[in-house]
């Protein structure tokens, strides 16, 4: 089937490789220049290339080096407007042409969000960042803006600040930051090539004042790998991710075969970067709330760096089959854990992503299509409105499920090896990689394997809705029970005056930021604490004030639990001050995993208040955040705050 958020006409004439020359203008905040496509026909008599193309403004188009007509659609609200480029003759079959288009970004793209130097760390210097994931390549260059097709390409950008792009570097050096030039002052061409070829959503671009630290080299692998941030965090992020990120690579390559990109950077974003990671070939966007002092969230860039096989490499063709991504990478990530750590640590990552799953399914109850693994969209149905942790986590759970009924990893892995190899490169359905599954065991597995192949509930995991699982599943809670005490503990302490209670700073002292997650979670799985408890809580274990964004999230999702409550009234404000950066930090959380709950909980407390933040502060967010926040916010209804007490 086509894909159905492209109007490209990608399955007649194809994009293999394309060139963009390209000026950044912060003053204008604009990207400008051109797009250079070299395209092959897979038809007979093909008279136009058709492009995806969303709020750009398009000047003209050349094919092989000739001016042609061109002509928009009209813009479909969810896949932008289509560009038609005609060619003066039909192009047989097989022959190669070459399309040029000239243009320009508009401020209303969505891929891109421009920063004033007030947003970044340094306040000296403006920024620009791009995401294009899912289908928002499409805003930042006319392309065919499918995940079906995979492409090449190279760049030539001017800028007067430091230029990075998901390719690698030809020139100046990573040491080299602005070719010796004046930052902010002087024009420098970076010039990149991206020789792998990848799907659109991964093209990328990032322009501010970053530096380059390069990780220790592993042994003698192919690659080289280090970290750019401001100058303000380039030391803190050196630290966080150094010690984990080359030996993770080494041991990914070990496990699941060679890496292919000869490059994997880590660049830590503003804080207004709508994720907690982005997978772009070569190049990692993370977000800074990653910088937690402890190491415990570099699983974030693990995750990112598995996309390089899962995703990156074997991609889904269209998003109905997102999870073949998302669901591969996350089992994976824990497999990588279980190398390092050991089960533990895999039952571990599990656990904590249960609660998210859960979160994510009742979040859906409304919307079933969304709870299942494969999403059958309608033509320019919006993919984002299925993004959430269902992909992620009953995705992972499917393939570890898969690999407990296999016979445990010593059976499982030669098969995840296969089936890497088998698809590198290309772009799979569902259906594609259940039938290697299913042709791997018949060639190369035993009898009891293949009886308990047939024996899986296919159209269950698949299509299945609701907030369970399939099939309950078991992991290793040896890092879960000292929390899962704790917070039993305080489940049973409900009656107890706060005067009398047995708590104490030490309770957590011995715990990880992970392991006081779990313990946030598992307390918000009880009946809702007495608002004395929950504040007396978020004091003595300082939760209410924690640098570690994902144990305050937790922190506050347990508060604004019940909207009436008084505790719900008491830190309503403060939750909505965090995620807007309100709270003396100046750093919003522009990462969706916490602004869209925190400002849909706080709605549900205090609309008006909600509203008021949301209004006052949200050019700060990112446009996908932005969109997003506007979706699930029910306090749009209201129309002036009346008051904000």
């Amino acid at each position: 089937m086509p894909d159905p958020t492209t109007q490209s006409n990608y399955l007649e004439i194809s994009t293999f490789h394309v060139h963009f020359d390209w000026s950044v203008d912060f003053e204008k905040e604009a990207i400008s220049g051109s797009a250079t496509h070299k395209l092959i026909a897979a038809s007979d008599d093909v008279n136009e290339v058709v492009f995806d193309t969303a709020e750009l403004d398009i000047v003209g188009a050349e094919v092989a080096g000739q001016t042609t007509e061109i002509s928009i659609g009209k813009k479909h609200d969810v896949m932008g407007s289509a560009l038609h480029v005609y060619f003066a003759n039909p192009i047989k079959k097989g022959v190669e042409v070459e399309v040029k288009v000239f243009y320009s970004t508009t401020k209303a793209s969505t891929a891109l969000q421009w920063l004033n130097k007030e947003q970044t760390q340094g306040k000296q210097f403006p920024y620009l960042f791009s995401q294009c994931q899912p289908i928002y390549a499409r805003a930042m260059a006319p392309v065919q803006d499918t995940p079906s097709l995979k492409i090449t390409y190279s760049a030539s950008v001017a800028s007067i600040l430091p230029v990075l792009l998901s390719a690698r570097r030809v020139f100046p050096p990573s040491e080299s930051t602005h070719d010796g030039k004046v930052i902010g002052k002087d024009v420098v061409t970076y010039v990149y090539d991206q020789p792998v070829a990848i799907p659109s959503y991964l093209i990328a671009i990032a322009v501010g004042n970053v530096r380059y630290r390069a990780f220790p080299k592993i042994d003698s692998r192919g690659w080289t790998s280090g970290v750019w941030a401001e100058p303000e965090l380039i030391d803190a992020a050196y630290w966080e991710f150094s010690e984990d990120t080359g030996r993770f690579l080494a041991k990914e390559e070990d496990v699941v075969g060679q890496y292919r990109f000869g490059v994997y950077d880590v660049l830590v974003l503003p804080p207004s970067f709508p994720y907690g990671g982005m997978e772009n070939a070569c190049l990692s966007f993370v977000t800074p709330t990653l910088l937690t002092g402890d190491r415990t969230l570099v699983d974030v860039v693990v995750h990112e760096m598995t996309h390089s096989w899962f995703g990156n490499g074997v991609t889904h063709a269209e998003a109905s089959h997102f999870w073949l991504n998302e669901g591969w990478t996350n089992y994976i990530e824990r497999l990588l854990q279980y190398f390092l750590h050991g089960e533990a640590a895999r039952g571990f990552s599990f656990i904590i992503g249960s609660s998210a799953l859960h979160q994510a399914l009742e979040n859906y109850g409304d919307r079933p299509k969304y709870q299942r693994l494969v999403i059958e969209f309608d033509y320019g149905e919006d993919p984002d409105d299925a993004y959430s942790s269902v992909a992620y986590e009953k995705g992972s759970n499917f393939i570890y499920y898969l690999e407990g009924v296999l016979g445990g990893l010593n059976a499982f892995l030669p098969y995840v090896r296969d089936y890497v190899s088998t698809f590198m490169g290309q772009s799979i359905t569902t259906w594609d990689w259940k039938a290697h599954l299913l042709a791997y065991f018949e060639k190369n597995g035993t009898k009891g394997q293949q009886e308990a192949l047939r024996n899986v509930d296919w159209n269950a995991w698949f299509y299945g809705e609701g907030l369970k699982l399939p099939v309950t599943l078991v992991y290793d809670d040896t890092l879960a029970k000292p929390p899962y005490a704790l917070a039993e503990k305080w489940d049973r302490a409900r009656t107890v005056d706060t005067s009398a209670l047995p708590f104490k700073t030490e309770d957590v002292a011995s715990f990880d930021g992970n392991q006081k997650v779990v313990f946030l979670e598992r307390l918000a799985t009880f009946p809702t604490l007495p608002s004395s408890h929950t504040l007396l809580l978020g004091q003595i274990y300082t939760f209410d004030s924690s640098p570690n964004a994902e144990v305050r999230l937790r922190f506050y999702n347990l508060a604004l639990k019940d909207p009436a409550s008084e505790v719900a009234r008491k830190l309503a404000e403060p939750a909505i001050r965090w995620v807007t950066g309100k709270d003396g930090t100046g750093m919003i959380k522009g990462r969706m995993k916490f602004c869209r709950p925190i400002f849909l909980a706080v709605s549900k407390v205090n609309a008006a208040l909600a509203k008021h933040y949301f209004e006052e502060n949200k050019d700060l967010f990112h446009p996908i955040a932005r969109k997003l926040i506007e979706k699930v916010g029910a306090f749009f209804q209201v129309v002036k705050p009346k008051s904000l007490n």
